[in-house]
């Protein structure tokens, strides 16, 4: 018997890293819930954060470096790499790689994943693109006071 860090593994792979959202559909129960930053998404819209994903990037890859399981939770700590070749959040294709790290706690109950709570850095991912700058914010406001004078 497979077990379900195996099963959710294997499903959040082939949702996040093949577009094969039905994959993750079967293993997810009716009140599945996500919580990120921005708050919290039923599923319906983690198929559409795939989709536009997908759409977005191509060469889309999901690597899980991690995943541990301890009675209820399983933590999926992922890597995803792509070629920013769509628009994305609002921003134009850049054609640069984007590399993004991240990680999933998922709470499973009778063999379904009732909750996931996802941890992930977009500044992470617009540094990749070129677009957002991670250095030290204080040498950021002296470029910027030195521009302006």
């Amino acid at each position: 018997m497979t077990s379900m860090l195996e099963r959710v593994t294997q499903a959040w792979t082939k949702a996040w890293g093949e577009g094969d959202t039905a994959a993750f559909e079967r293993l997810v129960a009716p009140d599945y819930e996500r919580q990120s930053k921005s708050g919290s998404e039923g599923l319906p819209e983690v198929v559409q954060q795939i989709e536009d994903s997908h759409r977005a990037f191509s060469d889309f890859q999901v690597k899980v470096l991690r995943a541990i399981e301890n009675d209820n939770l399983v933590a999926i700590h992922w890597e995803t790499v792509g070629k920013h070749t769509g628009e994305f959040m609002g921003v134009p294709p850049t054609g640069r790689t984007v590399t993004v790290q991240g990680a999933s706690f998922i709470s499973h109950r009778d063999g379904l994943i009732t909750a996931e709570a996802v941890v992930w850095d977009p500044r992470e991912m617009l540094s990749s693109m070129s677009i957002w700058h991670l250095g030290d914010p204080r040498s950021q406001r002296r470029k910027t006071e030195k521009i302006a004078d």
